[in-house]
């Protein structure tokens, strides 16, 4: 287990991985604003305990991938799925089970139409669909609670980390469904990690500046790979109808509820999730 930096889509991409590399070989790809240090360590031993080869990394813009200047626009979801294909390359694996959370399962979603003959399985968790930002599915939004708290951000002083840690582990508890608690120890430890790591904390609100893509509106029923949808019934980041399109629109899907779950991947429901990845994943090699 060692963090690398590997040239990939000509950028620099940062990753880990756990597990022995001669195993099925299962690839993390994290959400929005957020580094790979929100797949929690434990969790990433534990599913390669189950005997996956298990790579997690830094998307654009978080962490000690590379950062563009806050306020600006300098690539696509569709740029991000093929940092994630040259990843693969890059640690000489053909063909991976692929695990993304929110706009991580966006990713995936296009990794999986683009790259089609990369991706064993798909497990999308807390995610929806990727297509058109304009598309008539009446989908609910997110909870104005989250957008109002967010808000703040332009008057916090970026430079006092531990303003900046409260904040952020503030923004953590707002996600917990009701059968939750956050661990604030957990937070705080995970995001003054981030807050260290990052090359420009202030970059990862470039997420917020991508868009939808209407070319890959109706596509998902061209995924043929078995997909497992992971989602929380108190989700207010992306409602549990986002997880139910997934489930509906793509064919070969089971669905996975998790009830009283909000927009997370929380410890009480490691096991759960890690059993069923587990499960999903253990169709072949990869």
């Amino acid at each position: 287990m060692s963090e690398k930096i590997f040239k990939v889509n000509g950028i620099d991409i940062c990753s880990e991985s756990f597990g022995d590399p001669s195993n099925p070989a299962v690839l993390l790809i994290m959400g929005a604003t957020c580094s790979m240090v929100y797949w929690d360590e434990e969790f990433c031993q534990r599913l390669a305990d189950t005997g996956r080869y298990v790579i997690r990394y830094d998307n654009r813009d978080v962490g000690r991938s590379i950062a563009y200047e806050p306020g600006s626009s300098n690539y696509t979801v569709i740029d991000m799925a093929d940092d994630a294909a040259e990843l693969l390359d890059a640690y000489n694996i053909e063909q991976a089970n692929i695990v993304g959370m929110s706009l991580g399962g966006m990713i995936a979603q296009v990794l999986a139409l683009r790259h089609p003959e990369k991706v064993q399985t798909l497990t999308l968790i807390a995610s929806s669909i990727f297509g058109s930002d304009d598309n008539d599915r009446n989908l609910p939004p997110m909870d104005e609670r989250i957008l109002a708290f967010h808000a703040d951000a332009a008057t916090l002083d970026w430079a006092d980390e531990e303003a900046i840690a409260d904040y952020m582990v503030a923004g953590s508890a707002i996600l917990c469904g009701s059968k939750h608690k956050l661990d604030k120890k957990r937070a705080y430890k995970q995001v003054r990690t981030e807050i260290k790591r990052a090359n420009n904390l202030l970059s990862m609100f470039n997420h917020a500046l991508l868009t939808g893509d209407d070319t890959f509106e109706g596509k998902l029923k061209n995924i043929m790979v078995p997909t497992l949808v992971v989602h929380g019934t108190e989700d207010t980041v992306l409602p549990i109808e986002h997880g139910l399109a997934l489930a509906n629109d793509i064919p070969n899907t089971s669905l996975l509820t998790l009830e009283g779950t909000g927009h997370e991947v929380h410890p009480d429901d490691w096991e759960t999730i890690i059993n069923a990845i587990s499960s999903h994943t253990s169709g072949g090699n990869a």
